[in-house]
């Protein structure tokens, strides 16, 4: 009874408006000057590394394929959230329409989720690559590798649908602010004017499953590696380990967020916005610097590709 004069009760929303990270004039202009400086900075780092993998042949292997398809997607999910923060420092109100709510939430969990199967798939590369070499080039062909990536991707396409699809056919009214500085499913659902338990409770074992289930098999699939490394001689286990060190400390930074927000029910807790901070500004751009600072053949790249930009810049 009470729901149903609740429903009767709804109006129409057609905008919902942003907290930010705070109310504090100060805060906000340090933010927009770190979100500023960290977004060029992951425009430039992962655009680079793309156009690097693209311009040198000894770099098309499997590894940087699924490389190039990272730095991808962290130029866009940085891009779904952090020029509309920006914006919005400016901007007394912080308004998002409803439409561009659900967009964002769609290419949001697009690419996070996405990522996160490339990181398996990543995982998976580098455990072949390492225990089993002599089959790697068989094992983990092109065709393999393309077929990786359009199962990733759809993977990915068909979670960012299950999961909008909860939130757009909600009633939603008063309050209309969404405790955070983009539009996110657990803090949207919050806003809706009808009980949400079940579909917390899917939004649980959807998310939170996926990303509990990928950070186990990376954690295995590494740890299988460290055992195998042991047998190794010392030039092939240090650039190994070198390469394995920088995907532990990616897959801990991106998958601790999705397991701390998508693995218990819609609460606001003080340190939400800490980790949304890392998750769609700090990781994107840390990518580049660990897979270029820790990679030989990364490094060696680059500068064979600034040298032939600083010789056309002469003549």
């Amino acid at each position: 009874m009470e729901e149903a004069v609740l429903l009767n009760q709804t109006t129409v929303v057609t905008c919902f408006r942003l907290r930010g990270l705070s109310i504090n004039q100060n805060v906000q202009m340090a933010a927009f000057a770190m979100f500023l400086v960290f977004y060029v900075l992951t425009l430039i780092g992962n655009i680079l590394i793309v156009i690097t993998i693209i311009d040198d042949h000894h770099l098309h292997t499997p590894m940087y394929f699924f490389l190039s398809n990272l730095s991808f997607i962290d130029v866009c999910h940085s891009t779904v959230t952090v020029p509309k923060m920006l914006i919005d420092t400016w901007s007394e109100e912080k308004l998002i329409s409803f439409d561009a709510c659900v967009t964002q939430m769609f290419f949001l969990h697009l690419f996070a989720c996405t990522e996160i199967f490339l990181l398996t798939v990543m995982a998976y590369d580098r455990y072949v690559a390492i225990c089993k070499p002599l089959q790697y080039m068989t094992v983990m062909s092109w065709k393999v590798c393309v077929l990786l990536a359009v199962a990733l991707w759809t993977g990915g396409t068909i979670h960012s649908i299950a999961l909008t699809s909860l939130t757009i056919k909600l009633p939603y009214c008063d309050p209309d602010e969404i405790d955070n500085f983009f539009c996110d499913v657990p803090q949207v659902i919050k806003l809706a004017c009808t009980d949400t338990h079940i579909i917390e409770i899917l939004i649980v074992s959807n998310s939170g499953l996926i990303s509990v289930v990928c950070f186990v098999v990376l954690v295995v699939s590494y740890a299988v590696i460290l055992v195998s490394l042991r047998q190794q001689i010392s030039e092939g286990r240090r650039k190994a380990l070198s390469t394995c060190a920088a995907h532990l400390t990616v897959v801990t930074l991106f998958l601790g967020h999705c397991i701390f927000i998508y693995s218990r029910p819609s609460t606001s807790l003080p340190e939400d916005k800490v980790m949304s901070v890392f998750f769609t500004a700090v990781t994107p751009l840390l990518n580049p610097i660990i897979y270029t600072l820790r990679n030989e053949d990364m490094k060696n790249a680059l500068n064979k590709l600034m040298g032939r930009v600083k010789g056309r810049e002469k003549k």
